[in-house]
């Protein structure tokens, strides 16, 4: 069976608490100086993830289903974006 994904992150303008908290804590573990590959962690950003499985085929109706709910109950719009509605394909049967 196929899962939809929904992916949900603060808005850009809004303070993440929850991000300021990781980093902080990357930080103190010296995750935050470049790494081996010379990468440094300047920002966390929390968000979450909902997977939806479907019992039959995607369409653009289950779609817009799935866009609707993601706007009306899954995000809240004045702090929340919809960032990503993606489908996943079902694992092939055995």
């Amino acid at each position: 069976m196929p899962t939809i994904v929904v992916e949900v992150m603060p808005k850009a303008e809004l303070l993440d608490p929850q991000g300021k908290a990781v980093a902080g804590a990357l930080a103190r573990l010296g995750s935050a100086a470049p790494d081996q590959a010379g990468a440094t962690f300047t920002d966390v950003r929390i968000g979450k993830r909902f997977e939806l499985t479907v019992e039959g085929e995607v369409t653009e109706a289950v779609l817009a289903e799935v866009r609707r709910l993601a706007d009306d109950m899954l995000s809240n719009s004045v702090i929340e974006d919809v960032v990503g509605v993606t489908v996943l394909d079902a694992a092939p049967a055995a």
